[in-house]
């Protein structure tokens, strides 16, 4: 069964509002979703997520966010 729109076929903006709304409502399924439920949202989120990066590989890396940087905090 398919969930929503393919995200290859969203534009940049319908993406990144998607991932918004999924983290937005994260915990609360964590929390109280049932198990297919939850799981779902998690199959959802992951799809989104690698299209995303599919679209940015060579996105901005905060350097804090590496080994070296947080080392250097």
């Amino acid at each position: 069964m398919a969930m929503g729109v393919s995200p290859a076929d969203l534009t940049d903006d319908d993406l990144l509002r998607e991932l918004g709304h999924l983290y937005e409502t994260r915990m609360d399924a964590l929390r109280h979703a049932a198990d297919q439920a939850y799981g779902e949202h998690t199959q959802r989120m992951a799809q989104l997520e690698a299209e995303y990066l599919r679209r940015r590989p060579g996105r901005e890396i905060d350097p804090q966010r590496l080994r070296e940087g947080a080392r250097a905090r």
